[in-house]
């Protein structure tokens, strides 16, 4: 199978593969005996690494088991915490652009039947979140979210021009960069933003490890209780085997990211210009965009058709993002950026796509756009 959906998971490194064949069992790191100490120190190890490699402090980094808690606890966390300071008159608003990740929008639907009332931001035609309409939404809010990129089509978003309204605003942020860390350069201390969510399973590290990176003066209830653990963050007891393989992982990300982003960049540029001449085949995501993605959109085809068909010949493919309990959805990022009655297809490479590969897809793909299209 060809893998062109990286930006759902991409494969496990082969050096996190023989970290985790040859790893010693580890005791619950919050025992105080010699077991427990010797986990303690390969977790904390793991911390102050994987902050070195997002550019923040260690006591900033809360272990999560992936990219979906680290949102719930950004968002609903510093909802809480800002209404339980401000009691019934508290803020109450969240500032949402419309083509956030499902676990962004969930977790704000949710809140919203708590009482929360969202303040939806729009996008452009290549999903780019209106800059201006952002900071207008801001004042009296409680929190405001927004990703690095999107996850579907790859366009690069305003960060630096919310983080800059949101701090004149006194509002947190929190920035969604599950699908963009170890693809951009990101230093958390360099953004602004008071939350920073991340996974593991997305740079080559095992799934189910994450992080939500919070600046020490932000305000945060927590969504488990019991130990304590983590600042009171997030309770229970901590994976510090599963840390330590993303730190791995991270650190091998960001070492060779300059050189993966400028082949993967050249990679997505051979399918853009291979596509141009389709008739009713176009790529969607502004020019500044994510170098691993390439986002096309098939007038008179239906998405699931042509990911099916796809799937038939050999190529594992997306039409949107997979965090939908295996549901096939109509794509709501495609819907907010004003088209209907296209087929969406994202193809996401990563580290092990090859040039060779690319042209396979890129042979088959006019072949499998005129059977969806008869469909």
């Amino acid at each position: 199978m060809h893998q062109f959906d990286h930006a759902a998971a991409t494969p496990m490194r082969d050096s996190v593969r023989r970290a985790l064949a040859t790893a010693a069992p580890l005791a619950n790191p919050a025992s105080t005996h010699r077991e427990g100490q010797r986990a303690r120190a390969v977790l904390e190890d793991a911390r102050e690494r994987l902050a070195a490699a997002l550019g923040a402090h260690p006591t900033e980094i809360v272990l999560t088991s992936g990219g979906t808690e680290s949102i719930n606890l950004a968002l609903k966390g510093t909802w809480w915490a800002a209404r339980a300071a401000g009691g019934a008159d508290g803020p109450g608003a969240l500032v949402v652009p419309v083509a956030e990740h499902h676990a962004t929008l969930d977790a704000v639907e949710w809140l919203a039947r708590q009482g929360a009332e969202p303040r939806w931001i729009p996008v452009d035609g290549r999903a780019v979140t209106d800059a201006e309409a952002f900071a207008a939404a801001l004042p009296g809010a409680a929190v405001a979210t927004m990703l690095v990129a999107s996850n579907e089509v790859g366009s690069l978003q305003p960060v630096q021009a919310v983080a800059d309204a949101s701090a004149r605003a006194g509002v947190p942020l929190h920035l969604d960069a599950v699908g963009a860390f170890g693809h951009l350069p990101l230093r958390f201390a360099e953004t602004g933003a008071s939350l920073l969510s991340v996974a593991s399973h997305k740079i080559g590290g095992p799934h189910g490890v994450g992080a939500l990176v919070v600046r020490r003066d932000a305000r945060l209830e927590a969504l488990h209780h019991g130990g304590g653990q983590q600042r009171g963050l997030r309770s229970g007891t901590q994976d510090a085997l599963g840390a330590s393989l993303f730190a791995l992982a991270a650190e091998e990300a960001l070492a060779e990211l300059e050189t993966e982003a400028t082949r993967l960049h050249g990679l997505t540029e051979r399918i853009r210009t291979a596509v141009a001449p389709l008739p009713g085949v176009r790529l969607l995501a502004a020019e500044e965009r994510l170098p691993h993605i390439a986002h096309l959109v098939v007038e008179g085809a239906q998405g699931e058709a042509l990911q099916f068909l796809l799937d038939e010949g050999g190529f594992a493919v997306s039409n949107g993002s997979a965090c939908s309990a295996g549901v096939s959805r109509e794509s709501h990022v495609v819907r907010a950026c004003g088209l209907e009655g296209v087929a969406p297809l994202r193809l996401s490479l990563g580290r092990t796509t090859t040039a060779a590969e690319v042209d396979v897809l890129l042979a088959a793909l006019p072949t499998a756009i005129a059977r969806a299209r008869s469909l």
